[in-house]
């Protein structure tokens, strides 16, 4: 084929699931990969379901360079996330720990549709939404063994990861309370008149909780710049939605919002529908966006996650739907990459994490004194600790 033809928008390429039985139709070696100037064209493995709206094109415009970076940046997650597990049951890592494998399409796919100058707050399965914001391994895994170098010094521990200069507000422990707080991004980005949208990212067994509807409501009154995004794992920690939920239809749930059910395993599903979603929201208001994602992991790491579903049931997402595969399956079967390129990749990843892990090891732990700071408002924390209490008492407003 012609690549003349390739760069035509009438060229479709087949489904990323139907990637393996195609006849190859892109004969691109990965030394040109990173040629982003060539416009492929799939159509998404899944048709979109859509609620008081139009839903956007199944055909999603990419190219080799964006697929090979889909690719890179989901592999990275993977290995992060079973890196933690390992640590973790190193007693490396304490407390709370929710990991994310399976999910990356989610966060990848988000990514791709938006800027830093977007903003998202997600709950405490957050370790790949801050990389993809553009944090880094050794904030990562620093921040997970308590370590002064993690992205919130050591003292957020798993559940609290923050990057606020790159529109990342958390990493929140509290079951949908990072909705409101969304909603609440959203009107300042309105009153700022700053033409941008937040990501409020809450899963299924936030659905049925009064403050995510009180927020939509009150977002919707005021046509704010909110994109509710349910990320539907199907378990509540270890409930099933049918279970939990009279309607698992999370994105008819706003009733009067739009909503759009979305293949969350499905890395260009998820671009095309947030790049919709965020259009909309700026010239419409709040829409709620479902992504009919899976967990491999339990919903922590004290969950073995194989007591409430089959080990079969897991095998046969990772076969049929893993969201990796099917962008190796994509790059592969259309000469972008061979196997053997893309094993390298992943060779080199593990590389990364080991060597990010070994430097996290080597950083300090928090002052004991570190305890009392970032915890009160500016001159009534650490400055207070140790003086007389009529002192404090006489500082409080």
């Amino acid at each position: 084929m012609a690549l003349s033809h390739i760069a035509s928008r009438s060229n479709l390429l087949k489904p990323i699931s139907a990637a393996l039985s195609c006849t190859p139709s892109l004969r691109r070696s990965i030394a040109s990969a990173a040629d982003d100037s060539t416009t492929l064209t799939i159509e998404t493995a899944l048709p979109f379901t859509f609620h008081q709206c139009d839903p956007p094109s199944r055909a999603v415009d990419t190219n080799p360079k964006e697929l090979m970076t889909f690719f890179r940046d989901m592999a990275l997650m993977r290995r992060m996330e079973i890196a933690a597990d390992s640590l973790y049951k190193a007693k490396l890592i304490r407390g709370f720990c929710h990991l994310y494998d399976g999910q990356e399409a989610v966060g990848v796919g988000m990514e791709a549709a938006i800027t830093k100058k977007d903003c998202i707050i997600t709950a405490y399965r957050d370790h790949c939404i801050f990389l993809g914001r553009g944090g880094n391994l050794l904030e990562i895994f620093s921040e997970l063994m308590g370590r002064q170098a993690g992205c919130s010094n050591g003292k957020g521990g798993s559940m609290h990861f923050y990057r606020k200069e790159a529109g990342f507000y958390g990493g929140h422990g509290i079951v949908g309370a990072q909705v409101p707080l969304g909603c609440g991004l959203a009107f300042a980005q309105k009153y700022c008149k700053d033409e941008n949208v937040t990501f409020a990212l809450y899963g299924d067994g936030a659905a049925n909780q009064g403050q995510l509807f009180e927020a939509l409501n009150i977002s919707a009154l005021w046509d704010l710049p909110a994109i509710l995004v349910c990320e539907n794992n199907h378990y509540g920690m270890g409930t099933a939605e049918w279970r939990a939920a009279k309607s698992p239809a999370y994105y008819k749930r706003g009733d009067y919002v739009p909503g759009l059910k979305v293949d969350g395993m499905d890395v260009l599903a998820v671009k095309q529908a947030c790049r919709f979603a965020k259009e909309h929201a700026l010239k419409n208001g709040p829409i709620v966006l479902e992504m009919d994602t899976y967990r491999y992991h339990g919903h922590s790491m004290s969950d073995p996650g194989s007591t409430y579903r089959t080990r079969d049931e897991i095998s046969g997402v990772r076969q049929e739907r893993d969201p990796i595969e099917r962008v190796r399956r994509l790059l592969v079967s259309h000469d972008i990459a061979t196997e053997k390129e893309l094993k390298d990749i992943e060779k080199d990843i593990r590389k990364e994490v080991d060597d990010a892990i070994a430097k996290a090891k080597e950083s300090p732990m928090p002052e004991p004194s570190e305890l009392f700071t970032n915890v009160y408002v500016k001159g009534l924390g650490v400055e207070s600790f140790g003086a007389d209490r009529k002192e404090v008492r006489a500082t409080l407003p």
